[in-house]
């Protein structure tokens, strides 16, 4: 059939008078504005408890959980160590032991804050561990998207899964095959286009947010602010690289000036 042919004819209509056709378009036409679209069902998003899997990094932010498997969370123990926590019921939110804090790093890597108020990071022998208490080299994250599928690099290069042997956390494989697969969840509705919201101490030149980082974590014992006279230039440097926290640390280390450095 032609392009011609399957044009749909009507009678011909006279100046003046309108078909009964286009009153019917026209009846549609306002029926369908009256009608208010209804929203999607995430059925997912509903079956972890009103957690939604993020897909972009702009949405790992605030609270957060990693699932490996179906409704299985990386969970915090006291001893600063992590493991994969028992299954959950289908509808079932991550227990609290089970939800970390997600800190914005750089473009595209983020950290992680246990429950006990200390970042995610990797031991020397791959082992995932919760016990510092600034972000440094160690303690950031790249997560990386691929063909519908989630992993989570460490700044070892290696990939994060679980170890079955004893179901802890561990980052020690450089290639990521299924079980380096996991979703981090949120219950936060996905951001818009214009990204996470930037923290309070980061907002402003690097020279105000070296300041603001100074003030959160130094120990006022002599009560005067003390802050590095290095040039900027390193800091600039150092955000390039994503390394803006690690250096922070290291200029008040070195102006003994913060509560967390080893003095």
């Amino acid at each position: 059939m032609s392009d011609y042919d399957a044009v749909k004819k009507g009678r011909l209509v006279l100046k003046g008078e309108k078909s009964s056709s286009l009153k019917r378009k026209k009846k549609q036409k306002h029926k369908e504005k009256k009608v208010k679209a209804e929203p999607l069902t995430d059925d997912d998003k509903i079956a972890h408890g009103g957690w939604a899997k993020v897909e972009s990094i702009k949405d790992i932010s605030g609270s957060v959980a990693i699932e490996f498997g179906k409704q299985t969370y990386v969970t915090s123990l006291d001893n600063g160590l992590f493991n994969l926590g028992a299954p959950h019921n289908e509808g079932d939110a991550p227990s609290p032991e089970e939800v970390l804090t997600a800190i914005p790093v750089s473009d595209n890597k983020v950290a992680f804050k246990s429950g006990y108020g200390k970042y995610l990071g990797v031991s020397k022998d791959g082992t995932v561990i919760g016990r510092s208490d600034a972000i440094g080299s160690l303690e950031q994250w790249e997560p990386v998207f691929q063909d519908g599928k989630m992993a989570l690099l460490a700044n070892t290069g290696c990939f994060v899964s679980v170890r079955d042997e004893d179901d802890s956390i561990v980052a020690s494989s450089r290639t990521a095959g299924s079980a380096e697969m996991l979703w981090i969840r949120s219950p936060i509705e996905k951001q818009s286009d214009s990204g996470p919201e930037i923290p309070a101490e980061e907002k402003g030149s690097l020279a105000e947010i070296e300041v603001n980082y100074v003030r959160k974590f130094q120990k006022f014992q002599d009560k005067k602010l003390k802050v590095s006279s290095e040039q900027k230039a390193a800091l600039k440097q150092a955000k390039d690289k994503g390394t803006l926290h690690e250096e922070l640390l290291n200029r008040r280390s070195k102006m003994k000036a913060d509560r967390y450095c080893k003095i």
